[in-house]
């Protein structure tokens, strides 16, 4: 008997939630869901109870309801489309009033949208699609510290994507071994080198040796190569006030950029942090380890899309985010989507890229797109062509398993980026003529010429989990 009748309250939702009548305002956060219902509970039942329960509805009639303007601050469905190629699920279209959250808080808004919704037993499973943050939002958040054009002028570094190497092995390394690593890749002619998303403070690498010895190391390959280097020093800590303690440390010794882990660090932490970067002129680099646990699952959690605004809006200089030919998930097509999203200052709504709104960043800043997971050399056509000129190509074990060592590694990389480029500006179609762009530079670079034998016959030839619904047509 219980059951029915609470099954009877969230029909109630329908009658004060589900408003196909309603047209946004320019105001309104929109929101997009994916929701599986569970058996009994129509589309509209299923969409009004996401919105009361996102929002200010509770399960049953409450007298305080008299006390404020119920009809101004409730979440509105207005709209139900089918899931192309799945007719388990469907979208349901959510419009809240902007007065709900509080200015320049993601969290909050995160607390609404995917909070105690996700637990709701009148759906089977839900997924947050798509959001449209409006421009009045926007403007509240501080976004990337720094941005895309001023991190170029800060780094002299132009008319190409910026090249990177994740330390390898990322757990084990002293110190001072991890310095020399370092110092060989930048030598060698990348621009950046980083930490692993779980270096942290370990006990065989104490994080101020590693910030101490890195620095040494970026100094002496500057003066080498006469370029300007960096290395992102993961300053995510066990708590703000000790990662805002790295933070200030890597201010003090000079540091160009510092990094942090804005999932499993939490999105308050890494707005105070990006608060810090913006003030004092440092880039903040964004690892965004855990997000497949979030992502993933096409029928539960959060789209990456959303994660990519959602930082935006936090603040971040650059955001991993997938390589599409590596050995990380990636739908090309949902790449391109949210790529445009972290770097562009409007984004129109594309169905066939995943864009389910129109997004408006007005003067905000964009941020760097960072290619890493699984590339190496004979990646590079792609890559150049996929992510173009405002991104990080980010090689790990596609720089420190060249056979000559790290600094060969570096210089493979780098001869291969600057043809790919050359080709590009020439007019040729680097994806295509890929192949032929690489094996002439490489007969100039001995070390190309060895990367390329070495990684011939490495791919990552899976089947994408998570593909866009349109694809399933």
């Amino acid at each position: 008997m219980a059951a029915k009748k609470y099954n009877a309250g969230v029909k109630e939702y329908r009658h004060t939630y589900w408003t196909p009548e309603y047209t946004p305002l320019d105001t309104d956060l929109l929101a997009c869901f994916k929701i599986v219902p569970q058996p009994g509970v129509d589309r509209e039942e299923a969409a009004a109870a996401v919105a009361a329960e996102s929002s200010t509805g509770t399960w049953t009639t409450v007298w305080t309801d008299l006390l404020t303007d119920m009809d101004y601050y409730k979440g509105r469905s207005y709209r139900i489309e089918d899931v192309p190629g799945d007719d388990t699920a469907f979208y349901a279209f959510i419009a809240y009033p902007i007065d709900l959250f509080e200015s320049g808080s993601v969290v909050n808004v995160f607390t609404s949208l995917v909070g105690n919704v996700f637990g709701f037993k009148a759906v089977r499973s839900l997924r947050l699609e798509d959001v449209r943050f409006p421009i009045a939002f926007v403007k509240t958040c501080g976004g990337p510290p720094v941005g895309i054009q001023v991190e170029r002028d800060m780094l002299n570094k132009y008319g190409r994507p910026l090249l990177g190497c994740t330390i390898k092995p990322k757990l084990g390394l002293s110190a001072k071994n991890y310095g020399r690593a370092v110092y060989e890749c930048l030598r060698g002619g990348l621009d950046f080198t980083k930490d692993d998303e779980n270096v942290n403070s370990q006990p065989f690498m104490n994080w101020k040796h590693r910030f101490d010895f890195v620095m040494e190391a970026i100094h002496k390959a500057e003066a080498e190569t006469g370029e300007r280097k960096g290395h992102y020093l993961n300053v995510t800590a066990p708590c703000s006030e000790e990662m805002m303690r790295r933070a200030e440390y890597a201010k003090e010794i000079g540091a160009p950029i510092v990094m942090h882990d804005y999932i499993t660090g939490g999105f308050s932490a890494n707005t105070a942090l990006a608060n810090f970067c913006r003030e004092n002129g440092i880039l903040l680099h964004i690892h965004r380890a855990m997000h497949a646990v979030l992502d993933r699952n096409p029928h539960h959690g959060i789209h990456f899309r959303v994660l990519t605004k959602i930082l935006r809006l936090s603040g971040g200089d650059q955001l991993h985010t997938g390589t599409v030919v590596g050995k990380l998930e990636g739908d090309r097509a949902a790449t391109l989507g949210w790529i445009d999203l972290l770097r562009e200052s409007f984004i129109p709504e594309d169905r066939s890229r995943g864009l389910f709104f129109d997004q408006d960043w007005g003067s905000m800043p964009g941020a760097f797109a960072v290619a890493s997971g699984g590339i190496h050399v004979w990646h590079m056509p792609a890559l150049v062509n996929i992510f173009g000129d405002d991104s990080v190509l980010q090689f790990g074990g596609g720089t420190l398993g060249h056979p000559w060592g790290n600094a060969a590694g570096a210089a493979a990389n780098r001869v291969a980026l600057e043809a790919c480029i050359q080709a590009r500006n020439e007019g040729r179609e680097v994806e295509k003529e890929g192949k032929d762009i690489l094996t002439g530079a490489a007969k100039h670079s001995p070390e190309l010429r060895i990367a390329m034998e070495t990684w011939k016959e490495i791919k990552f030839e899976f089947d994408t989990v998570d593909k866009l619904d349109v694809v399933n047509r």
